[in-house]
């Protein structure tokens, strides 16, 4: 791995040391193809997307983009430079109506996997490679959870590359999954929440990727394949950055059976266009609005594209917003309220938010987080919102409630000090009252936002020519074009 990255470096700092950019390959290499496979949830595809984009512009390489119909990407998604070819997922309708993640991924595998499924996967890859009108197929990148991927692509002479797009810690943990059930870690037990993790510091038990309502044999066999799917591949990208992640990225290269494991986060942050999944339709508007607003004074809310809350604690939100005094700008998505058909705002609260707070179904989040008026982000702690958070130096307020949001939050309160958990049981609208003026007003928010723009900063350097995130998209075009 030190020669590669060794290698690297040294390209890095060559002729486009003054540029910022990355070498094209030379003409007789440029035309390759790469074709991507993300898992069809909004924190997956963006990634995938997001890789695309940056493999495309800095790199010269061709785009083929496989999706489902499940979640299939949107006309906003669809770039006209990629090609985009459906692949059939079997997911039967009420499985996807459930909104499981993990009935969902156990049922797209299943039926991938049968030997129909199957058949027609390695169908849709060889007709792909074999497409003579476009430029030769160096390679595939597929998230780790699609299990089908590496036996239908080794079908077919496919090499393949894996892309995780939660951190590193998440992965880290998914790996020790065995040993946290040997240990009794897991499941969790009432009176061991908040005991500590002493294999995965800074990790309680309570920070542990868990999901309370999903089938524990069907999650450990899941994580067990995906693990085992990225040891098969040749390359694995995590979109993280050395700078977060030190010891983290370390282990996992340590104890992975793969030749490279490559951390070029964020991901975002490394195309010149804005791609990704539009799942939702964006509302500009609140751009304008934040117009209007002097610089760090609105908290932005959202709780991303699956995270919910049942009838009390939405009323509970809307109140503390609206106690606070603070303005905002709240994302509030159709299906935010559990077991309702839409919102029910409490009586009195759109006069009393009036001029001071924006309700939107949904915000245009990386472009929200980078206005100047924008002065804290309460969220649900996902790895994606917290990335973006933490490249524009914005604050975070945590309200994490399943997968790696537990430990996501951990890790933004312990480790990089640049925000903290909003409350743990009940939620209630002192609460929050309290939390959003600590860190809009008090001493310590303050002290958390400087911390914050000095993390802002030193993300900002591994992004620059020669900064460990531009060395490792580098590196991986040069490996690409290798295959």
């Amino acid at each position: 791995m030190a020669g590669v990255v060794h290698e690297a470096r040294t390209a890095a700092a060559g002729d486009d040391a003054a540029s910022g950019r990355t070498s094209p390959p030379p003409p007789q290499q440029r035309r390759r193809r790469v074709v991507v496979f993300p898992l069809p949830f909004q924190g997956h595809i963006n990634p995938m997307l997001q890789l695309a984009d940056a493999l495309h512009d800095a790199g010269g390489l061709a785009i083929t983009v496989l999706h489902t119909a499940f979640n299939a990407p949107g006309p906003a998604a669809r770039r006209p430079e990629f090609q985009f070819v459906a692949v059939h997922d079997g997911v039967p309708a009420d499985v996807a109506a459930s909104g499981d993640v993990i009935d969902i991924i156990e049922a797209m595998n299943a039926a991938m996997e049968a030997d129909e499924g199957s058949a027609a996967l390695r169908d849709v890859l060889a007709s792909v490679i074999a497409d003579e009108d476009r430029p030769s197929v160096a390679c595939m990148v597929f998230d780790a959870n699609l299990l089908a991927v590496p036996k239908a692509a080794a079908a077919v002479g496919l090499k393949t590359m894996v892309l995780r797009s939660a951190s590193a810690a998440c992965l880290r943990c998914l790996m020790a999954y065995p040993m946290l059930h040997q240990k009794g870690y897991l499941p969790p037990q009432e009176s061991k929440l908040y005991m500590p993790v002493k294999e995965l510091p800074p990790l309680r038990v309570r920070d542990l990727f868990y999901s309370s309502w999903s089938d524990q044999e069907k999650m450990r066999n899941l994580f067990a394949r995906s693990i085992e799917a990225t040891n098969t591949s040749s390359c694995l990208v995590i979109n993280t950055l050395d700078v977060l992640e030190t010891p983290e990225l370390e282990r996992i290269r340590d104890e992975l059976h793969i030749p490279m494991v490559l951390a070029p986060g964020p991901l975002h942050k490394l195309s010149c266009k804005s791609t990704g999944s539009r799942l939702r339709q964006e509302d500009y508007d609140c751009i304008k609005w934040l117009d209007k607003h002097p610089p760090e004074s609105v908290l932005y809310v959202s709780f991303g594209s699956l995270a919910s809350l049942d009838a009390n604690e939405f009323l509970e939100v809307a109140w503390g917003l609206a106690t606070s005094g603070h303005p905002f700008l709240w994302v509030v998505r159709a299906d935010s309220v559990r077991g309702l058909d839409g919102p029910d705002f409490p009586n009195g609260f759109g006069a009393t938010v009036e001029g001071r707070g924006k309700v939107v179904r949904w915000a245009p989040q990386q472009e929200v987080l980078a206005h100047g008026a924008v002065g804290g982000f309460w969220t649900h702690s996902g790895w994606n919102s917290t990335l973006e958070s933490i490249v524009e130096g914005i604050p975070m307020i945590c309200s994490p409630q399943f997968a790696d949001q537990m430990m996501n939050t951990r890790y933004v309160e312990k480790i990089w000090g640049v925000g903290f958990e909003i409350v743990e049981g009940k939620v209630e609208r002192g609460k929050i009252d309290k939390a959003i003026r600590k860190l809009m007003e008090e001493r310590e928010g303050s002290e958390i936002r400087e911390r914050a723009k000095e993390l802002k900063k030193k993300v900002a350097e591994c992004l620059k020519t020669g900064g460990s995130s531009h060395i490792a998209i580098d590196t991986l075009m040069k490996h690409i074009l290798s295959m």
